[in-house]
Parts: C-alpha cells; structure tokens; sequence
C-alpha cells in the first residue's frame, strides 16, 4: 500500500475539525465535539477568541517575519512581560516546546562551561518524563515507545524514579549539572510532584551550584491556577521551558532564565530563524492579556476545583471504571482501572475529546475560559458514557 501523504506517525481518528467556536470544535459535516483536550492543552482561550485573533490579524497586516538578525521591539516587549511575571532575567524565544527544552539543556550545560567546568554536563531526569521528539529529548528520558529504533542516543542523561528525592539526591556526582524535571507530567498521567521533592530539588541545586530546570511545556500559562506550576511550590527554577499555551494556538515557546544561568548563552551560542518572530509574539501578548491578570487566574483555581469536584461526585457511580481524579487547576487526570486509550476513543464517538496519557489515565485539559455550563456538559456527557460503555475484551 503506498505511503500517505501526511506521514504516518500518528494514528489518525475519525474526527476532522474545520472549525471552532469556544469550546467547541466543528467537523467536516457539522459534528459537534465538547473540546475538553485543548489541541493537548494549548487553546487556553478555546477557539476564534476574538482578541486572540484580532492580535494576529493586526499584526500580519503589518510584518510577520524579518529576522532575528535585527532589533525586534515585538519580542522585547513579550520578554519583558515574562520577565516582569516570572523569576526569569532573561527569555528566548522558540517555535515548539522541545526547542523550548533543547535550549533549556544548551543553557544549563553552557553555564558550566563558562565556568569552567565543562565536564558538569549530566542533567538528572526522571522516569516516565515528556521532554518533546528531537534527539535531545528523547534522550532524556525512559520511554522505550519514544526511543525504540534511533540509537545510538544523545549521552549526559540519568534517569532516575520521579518524586523520589533520595534517588535524586544518590545521583549526583562530579558530572551533574543539575535536574530535569515537570512540576506535574502531562503524559506520564497527570502526575503532580510533591511538595517536598520540589523543595528538596531546589536545595540540592543551591548547595551543589547546579541548575534547577523546569520543563513547564505543559503545566505553565495559567493552566494550573497559577501562571507557572513552580510559584505553587514556593521555589523558583534556574531555567524554565515553556510552550503550548503560550501561543493560544499560534506556534510559540520560550526558554526562560537567571541572569547567572543564561551567563553562559553569549552570541553565536544559540540560535533560530523563525523564534521570535512578530506574528509569534502578537500571540503571546494577547495571550498574556487574559491570563496573566490575578482574576484570571483565580477563576481557573475555582473552576478546577469545581471540575474536580463534579468529577469526584460522579466517579462513584462508574467505580467499575474510573479510580480517582489528580492534578493542578485544569490540568486534571481521571485515573481508570481500564485501558484510558480505548475509553478516551469511545468518548470521541460520543461527541467528547479529552486526552489519554500513561498510567491509564484520562487527561482532561479544556480551555481555561469554561464556565459552569461547560463542566455540566462535559460531566454529564461523561457519565451517560461511561454508563454505556463496554470495556473491551483485551483492556478488561
């Protein structure tokens, strides 16, 4: 059979959007579908946000791209927001989160270098980790599914168990320099870390002068309460990565720093044609403008509790089913005692998407401007599935 035009790497369901209002997204023959995946946790502001888009249109009017070669007041005056919103010094800017990340790692290893100790290139990470699909990346984690047929793999990587601190702690050694690591994995199945490895992580890094990197791909940009996941543990990292929701749906992403972690990212360290480009940054301000204000960010801390709670009052009835609801803000994962896959197939059939991730978990990541109405269309849609659903004989 000849090869698809769009290579194959990505099985492909039955859903073919068109078009999205809000919460919704619109197929080819007018299907409805309840948008509680966000395109993976990216249209914060759901779809055809009218500032969102009146942003980009202004702003492809004007200049979408010239070159990083040149003054960029666009990109300055995002940066500067960052800056000003963050613990970061300094920003730059990509097109994608694993670029976000394959900066993050230039960074932290380049900080060691400038300091003269360029044999301080380990980065510790943990197990059942996302860091994205380039070769770094992959590298860094202990997914065989994400590895399997690109040997040989990029060295300078350990992986260790997540939310393990003493195993953390063990693997430092005279080549580490410092940790990789999501405040709460989004693919390993909704995985907040606690507390005390945040914190513990934190000290090492201080104690050992090494750097503290945060992959926020996922978890950042207000989706769990907070503008970033890290401020929830009262630590700040050295080096964040962020992408997706930055953008709302526009392609954008961004390596946050220290002024002392970036000492090392002088010229010609680093570079990218497209990041940064004008189009790229009218996105991320708007999407700035919404989520960034303390209101906004309230109203996602209460309407994830209220989610969650709808969740947790309906599991129950379903406990052949699902187990628990975990997570941050709208960034929450129902934990199934069946295959999470299968189920969140069924759910596409019944006009609802959300996201399967590992530990056979449902990833439920809508838009963070939904209201009490949506909750109730997504919870009932849920629950009248569920009660319909048949597990199938191979996930039973």
């Amino acid at each position: 059979m000849a090869i698809t035009p769009l290579m194959p790497v990505y099985p492909r369901c039955e859903v073919r959007p068109v078009r999205g209002e809000g919460v919704w997204l619109i197929g080819e023959g007018g299907e409805r579908y309840l948008d509680f995946a966000s395109g993976i946790a990216v249209n914060l502001l759901g779809h055809s946000h009218p500032h969102l888009i009146g942003a980009i249109q202004r702003q492809a009017e004007t200049l979408m791209h010239v070159s990083n070669l040149y003054g960029s007041p666009q990109g300055e005056s995002l940066a500067q927001r960052l800056v000003d919103l963050t613990f970061a010094d300094t920003v730059f800017f990509t097109n994608s989160g694993a670029e976000a990340v394959e900066c993050a790692i230039k960074t932290a290893r380049r900080y060691h270098h400038a300091a003269g100790n360029p044999h301080k290139n380990k980065l510790i990470t943990f197990s059942n980790a996302f860091h994205g699909r380039t070769m770094a990346t992959i590298s860094a984690t202990d997914q065989v599914k994400l590895r399997d047929g690109f040997a040989p793999l990029l060295e300078g990587f350990e992986v260790v168990a997540f939310d393990d601190l003493d195993a953390a702690l063990a693997a430092i050694d005279e080549n580490t320099a410092g940790f990789l690591l999501e405040p709460v994995q989004g693919e390993g199945g909704i995985r907040p870390a606690s507390q005390e490895f945040m914190a513990g992580l934190r000290k090492a890094c201080d104690e050992h002068d090494l750097m503290l990197v945060l992959d926020e791909v996922q978890c950042g940009v207000a989706r769990t309460g907070s503008l970033y996941a890290y401020e929830q543990y009262g630590i700040e990292p050295d080096i964040l990565a962020t992408a997706k929701g930055i953008g709302g749906g526009f392609p954008l992403g961004a390596c946050l720093a220290t002024e002392k972690a970036a000492s090392g990212m002088v010229i010609g360290t680093h570079g990218s044609t497209y990041g940064g480009n004008p189009l790229a940054m009218a996105a991320g301000n708007a999407v700035l403008d919404v989520v960034s204000t303390p209101e906004f960010l309230a109203q996602v801390r209460e309407t994830g509790q209220r989610l969650r709670a709808a969740l947790e009052q309906m599991i129950p009835n379903h406990d052949g089913l699902f187990e628990s609801v975990r997570g941050m803000g709208l960034m929450l994962g129902i934990k199934m005692k069946t295959d999470s896959r299968a189920f969140v197939g069924y759910l596409r059939t019944r006009g609802i998407l959300t996201v399967a991730a590992g530990d056979n978990v449902v990833r439920v990541l809508p838009p963070l401007i939904i209201d009490d109405n949506d909750i109730r269309a997504f919870v009932d849609g849920l629950s009248a599935a569920s009660a319909d659903y048949e597990v199938p004989a191979e996930a039973a």
